[in-house]
């Protein structure tokens, strides 16, 4: 349910020069998009950008970047994520989730025969390393526009399945229903059983929740769909630690891009002759040991940019600005 691309929306005028990372407990029924733009009032400032997409069913965690912190989204974007969501099984949707139509109910025999242990058994090849094709209306990108444009628009859609890591799947609670299915002119209004699953999934970055109760429901040869999708984290953040959009306050809930830096990558600390040289774009010699990506910090703690390092020496990655990193 999410892009694998940070977005970064520009406003009106910059009015403000605060930098950090916002963590926002999304609610269902606003997009992405749309949340970006609240926070860009909020926070009074043009550039606010986020880290993977949530869509407008979906709750939880959304990750935000703020002035020259976007900087740091292309750095949370491929974080793995976990969420909580309900499968219903017994019936398949055009979108794989909620949001579409119900085109087909399984029969009623099918559904009775779907047994926790059968569920559990249609779990298993789901889970570790596997080859998932996104939802046709997913927000992948195809010559150009969104899957979910085309899709809408009446085009066919054909996405290239994609290699993904879906390291837990677990089922929380399992429940049985029914619902009324409208008639048709093919078939007159019926009751219809479902089965609800509560489940955890934990996995890597552009997995497609709603793909995985899809692939369930065919499995089991009842059909599936997403009705409740919640991210609870990201990396190492927690859904717990994120403000609502009515609660949000820049001046207590930005965080300073140090902070977060420390929580993802090792550091070293710079002199103040080296922080000039690195937002200079030099290259520092005489750090160990190598490693991709490391955070560069001032005397003051500040975090002057991330580096890469090297055969002992510290290549620039990015810098932030040098009036925020000396301030």
């Amino acid at each position: 349910m999410t892009d694998n691309l940070p977005c970064v929306t520009q406003g009106p005028p910059v009015s403000s020069s605060r930098s950090g990372i916002v963590f926002v407990d999304k609610p269902a029924g606003i997009t992405s998009h749309g949340v970006v733009s609240r926070v860009r009032k909020i926070a009074d400032t043009r550039k606010v950008g986020h880290a993977g997409t949530l869509d407008p069913m979906a709750t939880g965690l959304l990750t935000l970047g703020i002035n020259s912190s976007t900087r740091l989204l292309t750095f949370l974007v491929g974080l793995d994520k976990e969420y909580l969501a309900t499968i219903r099984l017994g019936a398949s949707t055009d979108t794989d989730d909620a949001e579409g139509t119900e085109s087909v109910f399984a029969e009623p025999g099918r559904v009775a025969q779907v047994t926790d242990e059968r569920v559990r058994a249609a779990i298993e090849p789901l889970t570790g390393t596997i080859s998932q094709v996104p939802s046709s209306v997913s927000a992948i990108r195809v010559d150009g526009r969104h899957a979910y444009e085309l899709a809408r628009a009446g085009e066919t859609v054909v996405l290239k399945s994609r290699e993904v890591t879906v390291s837990a799947f677990e089922v929380i609670e399992v429940r049985r229903g029914s619902q009324q299915a409208p008639a048709t002119d093919e078939s007159p209004a019926a009751e219809h059983p479902y089965i609800d699953l509560d489940v955890r999934v934990e996995c890597s970055s552009g997995t497609y929740i709603r793909a995985l109760a899809r692939d369930l429901g065919a499995a089991l040869g009842v059909g599936g769909h997403l009705t409740v999708l919640r991210r609870s984290r990201v990396g190492p953040f927690s859904v717990l630690d994120a403000a609502t959009l009515e609660d949000l306050d820049p001046d207590l809930h930005l965080i300073a891009p140090e902070t977060i830096a420390a929580q993802l990558f090792p550091s070293i600390s710079l002199t103040g002759e080296q922080v000039l040289g690195l937002t200079q774009g030099k290259r520092l010699p005489g750090f160990e040991p190598d490693n991709d990506t490391v955070a560069a910090l001032s005397p003051s703690g500040r975090l002057v940019g991330l580096v890469a390092v090297v055969g002992g020496v510290a290549k620039p990655i990015f810098n932030f600005p040098t009036h925020e990193v000396l301030a």
